[in-house]
């Protein structure tokens, strides 16, 4: 397989996700557009890596997977606690919360 075969994937990977971002407006549907986007970076990660024959592409993947990981906490409690409030998961109704 070639590199550009990968490339082309995760660029579609990533449009999808930044189509996701800024179309939706349920909360984990926003937060699962942002993990496809992660995806697409770790795909490019690694397959520049791999095609480079260099193990640190591997190694960016792993920190981009803890990031994601923390990212999916604080996403998660932050919908929660707009759900706790709103009864929605309406990301418009985030200003609404201002104090």
């Amino acid at each position: 397989m070639y590199l550009n075969q990968f490339l082309f994937l995760a660029a579609i990977l990533f449009a999808i996700g930044v189509y996701g971002v800024l179309a939706r407006k349920n909360g984990v549907m926003v937060l699962m557009s942002i993990e496809l986007i992660l995806n697409a970076v770790n795909l490019n990660l690694v397959a520049f890596g791999t095609f480079g024959r260099n193990p640190v592409g591997a190694v960016f993947a792993l920190f981009v997977i803890a990031v994601a990981a923390a990212e999916v906490g604080v996403g998660l409690a932050l919908v929660i606690m707009l759900f706790r409030n709103r009864r929605s998961i309406d990301i418009d109704e985030i200003d609404l919360m201002k104090g």
